[in-house]
């Protein structure tokens, strides 16, 4: 089956009601490919080029997995995203947030350039998703032990 419409492929409406804020009426050919095994619960691997969704393409089924399944009590974050530089921890969390914002869902992000103290109340709070880049995540887990551990497997 060929995907023309966000709508056919069974997204919150908090999600839908995002994407229509965005313009965005129509999946890329990304998305298409990649968000209905991902919502099926399977791993998927893509490649496109820039500009053309691939952000979107894994941030809608995660988005749609913390909706089916929401928080039944206080916990850790529930998905980690890892980015290699700042500035893509910092636009893929404004991207999750522009797609999340209809919804309740807590977006963090954790990179260097920003206060070592200023991101420890990330892992004490009940954020969903957390956006950070490799070195300053592999610090607060070699410094603080206890945020290893917090993290959901």
């Amino acid at each position: 089956m060929t995907v023309t419409t966000f709508s056919e492929l069974e997204l919150d409406e908090s999600l839908l009601e995002a994407l229509q804020d965005k313009g965005f009426t129509r999946p890329t050919a990304i998305q298409a490919a990649a968000i209905p095994p991902a919502l099926d619960g399977r791993d998927v691997l893509g490649s496109a080029p820039t500009g053309t969704g691939k952000t979107a393409a894994y941030l809608l089924p995660a988005l749609q997995h913390l909706l089916d399944f929401p928080r039944k009590k206080s916990g850790p974050p529930r998905i980690l995203i890892l980015t290699p530089t700042r500035e893509l921890a910092m636009q893929v969390a404004d991207h999750a947030r522009e797609l999340a914002k209809h919804t309740h869902l807590d977006i963090a992000t954790i990179t260097g350039g920003v206060a070592y103290m200023n991101h420890a109340e990330v892992f004490s709070e009940n954020q969903d998703i957390v956006v950070a880049t490799t070195g300053r995540l592999l610090q607060y887990i070699k410094e603080e032990n206890s945020i290893a551990a917090r993290l959901k497997r």
